[in-house]
């Protein structure tokens, strides 16, 4: 139940945008959703407050007064080829370290109760062994400048929470999808409904998912549950799956036959470097599984939505806006 007033930066985005959504016709509480930009409507319940920039000089005295929470969505986020070239870093940490950590601190000074960041699997690494999934408690191991900036704002927001008293949540998710959803699991939906082949028909891999929904619940069990507090919890569906099994359930979702050519994970990976198209290969066929024992037995949480469920729910969408 909530009961107090909750802000929500990034409200403009995927993850944010849903999240006020379920605040709003949740009872007991006042949602103010803070973006660059607005592209859809909020129900009359919430406030919309425009931030232009998020970096280490952003004034959020306007904002913060009266908020017993932050939540805090928006981010510089990962994209596959980034053309910041060396000064990629920088930017990620500018806005992700900096920027966080100038709103944190201004949250703890405007007496915040508790601050939920929303941040990434990336901080554990970019691929698991199988069967060896990544767990709350491991050495963090990012590979990239935006997992970095990551880790290091998850550090330096733990840091603060001892200082001032103010409750930080980290949560890390991995690829989110749902209504909405765009970049590479846009891509599957177009080609699967297209019918192309794809020759993943026997990718022998784990990969951990969250969708959207579940990860709106959680945050949202996050704002208010006793045990959150200062603790870092990974997120998934509890249903993990090979690529190609995840080819198959979408392609039934999307009501069409998956056409996939079994040609095995290590001869596809070599003709990708061929072409250059390494990295994404080895999204397609390694691992990257998440333990979420830690979240559902310390917050008494289960996933809301089952994959099927979210999967079907994810196609319908695009579907009708085709």
């Amino acid at each position: 139940m909530i009961n107090r007033r909750v802000c929500v930066t990034g409200a403009g985005g995927f993850v944010g945008g849903a999240l006020v959504q379920r605040l709003a016709v949740t009872p007991g509480g006042d949602v103010l959703a803070v973006a660059r930009s607005f592209g859809t409507e909020f129900p009359g319940n919430v406030q919309a407050a425009t931030v232009r920039d998020i970096g280490p000089g952003t004034d959020w005295s306007s904002i913060l007064p009266g908020c017993d929470t932050v939540i805090h969505c928006a981010a510089r986020v990962h994209v596959m080829h980034d053309r910041s070239g060396p000064d990629a870093y920088a930017e990620y940490r500018r806005v992700n370290l900096e920027g966080t950590m100038a709103l944190a601190r201004q949250a703890a000074q405007s007496g915040v109760r508790r601050f939920v960041f929303l941040s990434s699997i990336k901080v554990n690494g970019e691929e698991t062994v199988r069967g060896q999934p990544f767990s709350a408690s491991q050495r963090p191991a990012p590979a990239d400048p935006y997992g970095v900036s990551k880790m290091e704002a998850e550090r330096a927001l733990l840091a603060l929470a001892a200082e001032t008293g103010m409750e930080v949540v980290i949560i890390r998710p991995p690829l989110v999808y749902g209504p909405g959803v765009k970049a590479n699991f846009l891509t599957m939906m177009r080609v699967l409904h297209k019918r192309i082949p794809l020759p993943l028909g026997s990718i022998d891999n784990k990969r951990s998912l969250v969708a959207l929904d579940n990860l709106v619940d959680l945050i949202i069990k996050c704002i208010d549950h006793p045990a959150a507090a200062n603790e870092i919890f990974l997120v998934s569906d509890g249903d993990d799956m090979s690529t190609t099994d995840l080819l198959r359930r979408l392609a039934t979702a999307l009501g069409v036959s998956a056409y996939l050519i079994p040609l095995p994970g290590a001869i596809l990976q070599f003709v990708a470097s061929l072409l250059g198209k390494g990295r994404v290969a080895k999204r397609l066929c390694g691992s990257l599984e998440i333990d979420i024992e830690k979240t559902r037995t310390l917050l008494d949480w289960e996933p809301v939505v089952s994959v099927d469920e979210a999967l079907r729910k994810t196609a319908l969408h695009w579907l009708r806006e085709q």
